[in-house]
């Protein structure tokens, strides 16, 4: 799915949502002001229109459930997808030290950016135009969350799913730490069994490894076989396989 942007009465919030603090730092000569004050504002428009619209869509959930989807809908990684969705990475403005570090891809930075832009849609257009503009988007992607139980602590998840199906415990490995000292970027592997089930990346390893869960999560169908078949192989059990994992959802 793609959105456009929308069109602005004031083109300099757009260009202020998409200044990063590198881009103003190594060129004050242009006195560009940075996005943060707009992040600031559009997280607080982004968890109001996210909280009305999941109310007034699921009346049978409770306020656990709803604030618990709200979460998985305005985390990092959603924040950042959708600013894929509407073609933020290639037109942010970056200092040439993210980009050569690959900011343009890097999940907070997109994440901060569509919030940012959200805010400078607020101050442009009013609350309506934010709603219009990101409720699409929402509505998108939440039936994946309350399916996927996204809203989950997705470690949480993977182990109970795993311990149940595989009757084995997750292990996670950080396998890769890469960028400068204030842009840590962190790889880390989750294994079930001797089977690498997923991988993540992520600003902390705590990200990455919720990450490395998620993806496994997402991969459950296919992981289960692998992983009983490499069980059987180890035991040399010529017995029928176990019976398909219960899904997820």
């Amino acid at each position: 799915m793609t959105v456009e942007l929308p069109a602005f009465n004031d083109p300099t919030l757009l260009e202020r949502a998409l200044t990063h603090t590198s881009y103003a730092n190594e060129h004050p000569e242009e006195q560009a002001a940075d996005n943060e004050r707009l992040e600031f504002l559009g997280d607080a428009v982004l968890d109001f229109i996210a909280g009305a619209w999941l109310f007034e869509q699921f009346p049978e959930y409770d306020e656990g459930r709803l604030t618990s989807i709200r979460a998985a809908l305005v985390r990092v990684s959603t924040l950042a997808k959708f600013a894929r969705q509407v073609g933020l990475p290639e037109r942010l403005r970056l200092g040439k030290g993210e980009i050569d570090t690959g900011g343009r891809e890097r999940a907070n930075i997109l994440g901060d950016a569509f919030e940012a832009l959200l805010g400078a849609l607020y101050l442009d257009q009013g609350i309506e135009a934010v709603r219009n503009f990101v409720v699409p988007l929402l509505a998108q992607t939440t039936p994946e969350i309350v399916q996927a139980k996204l809203d989950r602590d997705a470690k949480s998840h993977l182990q109970e799913w795993s311990q149940a199906v595989l009757g084995v415990t997750p292990r996670y490995k950080l396998v890769a730490t890469e960028g400068p000292d204030h842009a840590k970027v962190f790889t880390v592997e989750v294994r079930l069994g001797d089977y690498v089930a997923g991988v993540g990346r992520g600003s902390s390893k705590q990200m990455a490894e919720q990450l490395a869960a998620r993806n496994a999560l997402e991969r459950a169908s296919e992981l289960a076989p692998r992983a009983q078949g490499e069980e059987a192989a180890k035991e040399g059990d010529d017995a029928a396989p176990p019976p398909a994992p219960a899904p997820i959802a």
